[in-house]
């Protein structure tokens, strides 16, 4: 998976200045990043606060454990199923 260099909290108070009436093209040349980086930051984390970004990346790590879990018993099922 594709680390990014840029925390959820920082990308949400970049966002804020945005917000705040700061150009984009100013605030990605001030903080080093591209403005692809800033319209998909928005997209994922616009009108989003710090514990709202939090809670959201809680609920993927539980979602995907879930799945992993799912995925599992499956295979167990048809390792049983092909037993018998």
């Amino acid at each position: 998976m594709k680390r990014t260099r840029y925390t959820e909290e920082q990308i949400i108070s970049i966002l804020n200045e945005h917000v705040a009436g700061a150009k984009c093209a100013d605030l990605c040349r001030k903080h080093g990043m591209s403005e692809g980086t800033s319209y998909s930051g928005k997209a994922k984390f616009g009108g989003m606060t710090v514990s709202d970004a939090k809670r959201l990346q809680a609920l993927e790590d539980e979602n995907a454990k879930l799945k992993k879990l799912l995925a599992e018993q499956m295979l167990d099922t048809a390792a049983m199923k092909e037993h018998l």
